[in-house]
């Protein structure tokens, strides 16, 4: 990893980590079931009292058996409306002089997988991250404000800024 990327991939992973934990507070991370409509390009998490809903893009998925990489702009299986922030990154690596970044599959270890997410948070300014657990790979996904339903019909909005 370059040295010039040292202080983006610390701003990265600090912007994890408070994503993270302001998420916590409406329950990301402890939801019954998730599921990502491609068409709409909407997360939904389903709780027992609730829903989250939110506007989300792939940024790509990560293999730990196969030690690897894939940005969603080089799957196939994702839509191309899924992958604009992923090629928003692709796009920053390439004219910032970091081609390496900017290839469909990287070698990759969890920590280089974590090292890409930090920097392409960074980059693209997500408003929320979130690693969708899968069969062999995880789907790393990225979201905007979240909507919230309760069982009672109430309807409220999660914003979160951070900088």
């Amino acid at each position: 990893m370059e040295h010039a990327l040292g202080p983006l991939l610390l701003q990265g992973e600090d912007m994890i980590e408070q994503l993270g934990r302001a998420h916590m507070s409406w329950g990301l991370g402890s939801a019954d079931r998730w599921d990502l409509d491609q068409t709409t390009g909407i997360i939904t998490w389903t709780f027992p009292d609730k829903t989250a809903t939110a506007p989300a893009q792939i940024l790509g998925s990560f293999s730990p058996g196969s030690g690897s990489w894939l940005w969603a702009w080089a799957n196939k299986s994702i839509l191309p409306d899924m992958s604009r922030d992923a090629r928003s990154f692709r796009d920053w690596a390439e004219a910032n002089g970091h081609p390496a970044l900017a290839q469909p599959e990287i070698n990759a270890d969890e920590q280089g997988a974590s090292t890409l997410v930090a920097l392409a948070v960074r980059v693209t300014g997500a408003a929320g991250y979130y690693k969708g657990p899968g069969g062999n790979s995880a789907v790393i996904i990225t979201f905007g404000p979240v909507t919230l339903t309760a069982a009672d019909g109430k309807v409220s909005t999660f914003n979160i800024n951070i900088n």
